[in-house]
């Protein structure tokens, strides 16, 4: 029986998100107070923020070691299903290897710190988008990433039932 590493390459793209988010928010802390703003352009700002809970600061409450488990969970499944997944499926990949360097990304932020760091402020006007970082925009792209192979294979198999 052979064993054969397959989309194994697709995981230099997950530990350069963590690598990038790693090093983005350790700048971050270096750099800003708790709290402090720096602006950068119309509209974006730095800021330091510490989120206890998930996106939009949900379940705050609940323990770090709660986002550890589920992180590492969704994880494990990752790396099982790029096992599984054909090699000429690279959509897939890259959306399921940038969501796995996101979640990493952040499982190291609640590990060592008990939080995640989120430095990105978007805002218009009064109105601001909550606080991300970089881990939290490779899941959006890859997300984004799965979502556009599942339309593109919608598509594929409509044409493909018109034709027959």
């Amino acid at each position: 029986m052979t064993f054969r590493l397959k989309n194994v390459y697709w995981l230099w793209v997950s530990a350069a998100v963590m690598l990038l988010d790693q090093i983005t928010k350790q700048l971050v802390v270096k750099s800003l107070g708790w709290f402090d703003v720096y602006p950068l352009f119309p509209s974006f700002n730095l800021v330091h923020m510490r989120n206890t809970g998930a996106a939009f600061s949900i379940m705050r409450d609940a323990p770090p070691v709660f986002f550890i488990l589920l992180g590492v969970a969704v994880s494990v499944g990752i790396l099982w299903w790029l096992r599984r997944n054909p090699q000429g499926q690279p959509l897939v990949a890259s959306g399921l290897s940038l969501i796995l360097g996101g979640a990493l990304g952040n499982v190291i932020d609640r590990a060592t710190r008990g939080y995640v760091i989120d430095f990105l402020d978007f805002y218009f006007g009064a109105w601001h988008y909550p606080a991300f970082n970089v881990a939290d925009m490779a899941i959006t792209l890859g997300a984004g990433l799965l979502i556009l192979d599942m339309i593109r294979d919608g598509r594929r198999a409509k044409a493909r039932s018109e034709v027959s």
